[in-house]
């Protein structure tokens, strides 16, 4: 081999060795926002004013989003990255299922956070609502109807809010947990941290309705937080 095929084939290698220490840097970076969503919903169903049981036990879906970031001051433009989990199964009857990665986008609701980051907990309560977030793009409020949740262990599923709204959202912020309305932000699948994450090319839909992966090990803290909280689902749907 001639001087310029040794170059050749370092500089191949090089590059090579390049995308592997990428590549494993962002399922790194995909993991520990796993972990970090299963951290933020433990603390959140062990607080005593927490997501209502009863709540819970209707939703089809779960969005976690740790440490959401305003960035633009004075009229909200958040931006945050997290993961979504459903009940399995076709009605959503099952037992939480892998997660897929999530995007969170834009809004009106940076005022109401005082520039700090932000936990936001989503609860898709019905098939619809989690189908059109699984397929494309949704704005809140917009393609889907959306409130802030009611807080407390006691509080009831059946209020006006969670009988309308097809998603109910919290935050916690400075250690406070509390509904908040998303409306005008945007939700939507994250297929490129999918890939991350799962090491390949996986829709939301793959993941969620065709059970295409199994939950990885940076995800079982979350699920079995949720199998644990909420095993059944006790909507009517």
């Amino acid at each position: 081999m001639n001087i310029f095929g040794r170059i050749g084939f370092w500089a191949r290698g090089a590059l090579a060795l390049v995308t592997l220490v990428g590549y494993a840097h962002a399922q790194d970076k995909e993991q520990d926002r796993v972990e970090n969503a299963g951290k933020v919903m433990q603390e959140i169903l062990a607080a005593p004013d927490s997501i209502p049981k009863g709540v819970l036990n209707k939703a089809e879906c779960v969005v976690i989003l740790p440490s959401v970031l305003k960035f633009a001051i004075g009229f909200g433009g958040s931006y945050g990255r997290g993961v979504m989990t459903c009940r399995g199964g076709k009605t959503f009857h099952g037992r939480w299922g892998a997660p897929t990665m999530m995007a969170l986008e834009g809004g009106s609701f940076g005022l109401q956070l005082g520039g700090q980051a932000t936990d936001f907990v989503l609860l898709l309560m019905n098939s619809r609502a989690a189908s059109s977030i699984l397929t494309s793009k949704v704005k809140l409020g917009g393609n889907v109807s959306a409130a802030a949740g009611p807080v407390g262990r006691t509080a009831s599923a059946e209020t006006d809010a969670t009988m309308r709204a097809e998603i109910l959202s919290y935050s916690r912020a400075r250690g406070l947990f509390a509904g908040i309305s998303l409306a005008g932000s945007t939700l939507r699948p994250d297929n490129d941290a999918n890939k991350s994450l799962y090491g390949k090319e996986l829709s939301a839909q793959d993941i969620v309705f065709k059970g295409e992966a199994a939950v990885p090990a940076c995800a079982k803290a979350l699920i079995a937080t949720l199998n644990n909280a909420s095993p059944k689902n006790k909507s009517a749907g």
